[in-house]
């Protein structure tokens, strides 16, 4: 399907406002999936937060120029499609942990904030835990000290209870 003029220029426009506002970008190789299976891929992106599109390479390498995921240029080459994410890890965990179930789905390469990532960094990236997970393990090493000196006073009471019966 041919668009004209003012259709790419649109898209153009719609990547771009992607590619500025996300903090990361992940290319994938989709090619011989299933449509049903791209679209509980997509629906699993959309309630992460993560936009998932196919979009023409040559209007893709166009909107990203000047922006953050402007190195993944060279990439954008054969049927990807590109996940965008405002969450530096949610595209990377949605498409990875797609690829482990669905061998055709191949990471190419990914972006975050500005850093270009291969299909290794990618991958690695989605086994960081969730913002949420981070801050209750921060939390629990905040609160250790804390907790070891109410319990280390709770059992010094009782001791002197013990002592002074």
């Amino acid at each position: 399907m041919s668009l004209n003029r003012s259709e790419k220029q649109a898209s153009v426009e719609e990547i771009s406002a992607l590619a500025t506002k996300a903090q990361s970008l992940v290319l994938a190789e989709y090619r011989g999936i299933a449509v049903e299976q791209m679209t509980k891929l997509r629906k699993q992106a959309r309630e992460n937060g993560v936009h998932l599109q196919v979009f023409k390479n040559t209007l893709a390498k166009r909107a990203v120029t000047g922006t953050p995921c402007e190195s993944l240029a060279a990439d954008m080459t054969g049927p990807l499609i590109y996940g965008f994410s405002e969450d530096a890890v949610a595209a990377a965990r949605i498409i990875n942990d797609f690829a482990k179930t669905n061998d055709k789905l191949v990471i190419r390469s990914g972006v975050v904030n500005g850093k270009a990532l291969d299909a290794a960094g990618v991958k690695t990236l989605a086994s960081i835990p969730s913002r949420e997970v981070l801050l209750a393990r921060l939390l629990g090493v905040m609160q250790a000290p804390v907790s070891g000196f109410a319990v280390a006073l709770g059992q010094l009471a009782k001791k002197r209870e013990t002592e002074a019966a």
